[in-house]
């Protein structure tokens, strides 16, 4: 689904470039629950945030989905970002003039889902996630909790291929944190991919594999496989 090829990210400063991303080199497989984990300023959050396409100022080859987004023009990344990709955040995200169904409706609308079909759509996420009760209150009358089950819901109303998650429990306690780990674990189940930023062993724990980043580079991707045999990898689209 995903493969990167000799991406990196830095910033031209008065002493030279620095570094954020070096030549990153990653497969990530359609199905797979990858964990990406690292030091603070290891670079994970960039990394999820070019995979998400809010960052496009990048140098190096990102294949998604047999599309070569290094080479498509911002349209067409847009058109393939709403397409493909649901995203979950630490600080969720809600927009907090709407109630909870409005806000599952939210990504409909940005898809040009009719009108007509977004209200069964949205019921079902309603009664997939259990928040029925919820639907007509606002994110400030929600617990923390109830406010990432919401988020999460958000990501997947409108059904991607992928779903990114930034520290999706960072401001959760451990029995909340433990609800929503479950709820991606029955969304990977289902054959949704997944590729979420975590400090934490445990809910790593809940993915395939785990990439290790330190300073901007891959120090471990889980595989096996060293950095040459990575950098060796053809280019294409997984």
């Amino acid at each position: 689904m995903i493969r990167l090829r000799n991406l990196e990210k830095f910033y031209e400063t008065g002493a030279g470039r620095t570094y954020v991303l070096r030549r990153i080199n990653l497969e990530i497989r359609e199905g797979e629950f990858v964990s990406i984990m690292g030091p603070s300023g290891a670079g994970k959050s960039t990394l999820l945030h070019v995979l998400g396409m809010h960052d496009t100022a990048w140098t190096g080859e990102y294949w998604l989905k047999g599309h070569p987004v290094h080479d498509m023009k911002k349209k067409d990344r847009a058109n393939l970002q709403k397409s493909t990709i649901g995203f979950v955040f630490q600080s969720y995200h809600l927009l907090d003039h709407l109630t909870v169904y409005e806000n599952l409706e939210i990504p409909l609308s940005y898809r040009d889902v009719k009108r007509s079909e977004r209200s069964s759509i949205v019921c079902d996420a309603l009664d997939r996630f259990q928040i029925v009760a919820k639907k007509d209150l606002f994110p400030n009358q929600l617990s923390g909790g109830q406010q990432q089950l919401v988020g999460v819901a958000r990501a997947v109303v409108s059904d991607p291929q992928l779903i990114l998650a930034d520290e999706p429990t960072g401001n959760l306690h451990s029995a909340q944190a433990e609800e929503i780990m479950e709820v991606f674990k029955k969304l990977n189940a289902e054959g949704t991919t997944i590729v979420q930023v975590t400090h934490s062993e445990k809910n790593a724990s809940y993915g395939d594999r785990i990439v290790q980043l330190a300073d901007g580079w891959i120090v471990d991707d889980g595989t096996g496989r060293t950095a040459a045999d990575r950098s060796a990898q053809p280019a294409g689209a997984a």
